[in-house]
């Protein structure tokens, strides 16, 4: 069993930045993984922000290529979204997600542990 805490989340201005923080609890050393960050907003389905595997290879949803860059210390076992120049648009509630699967996705589906979300809200 995986457990995975949010941290990190507030409210900025637009262009302000903020990083949220992932605490992995219960992981098995050498285990297959994919780990990354989706973001929910009201009316908006949960989407993929970035993801990344076990080799540290990321994947950045289009809206926050070059502004979001995932991270992880692995001797913290904590796992890092560093979110620059933000925009309204990224205001929404943060989920870290864990995937068993050999091949990392933006599937919903395929995620298999969940945070408790951390809430980020941008003003204009």
């Amino acid at each position: 069993q995986v457990q995975l805490v949010e941290s990190g989340g507030g409210s900025v201005q637009a262009g302000g930045s903020l990083r949220l923080s992932c605490g992995v609890f219960g992981y098995i050393y050498g285990s297959n993984y994919c780990i990354g960050w989706f973001r929910h907003a009201p009316g908006v389905e949960r989407d993929r922000v970035a993801i990344m595997n076990m080799d540290g290879i990321a994947t950045y949803a289009d809206p926050v290529k070059g502004r979001f860059t995932i991270s992880r210390e692995n001797a913290k076992n904590t796992l890092y979204l560093q979110m620059n120049s933000l925009k309204p648009e990224d205001t929404a509630m943060y989920y870290c997600a864990w995937s068993w699967k050999w091949t990392c996705s933006s599937r919903i589906a395929d995620y298999n542990y969940w945070g408790q979300g951390t809430q980020v809200t941008v003003s204009s």
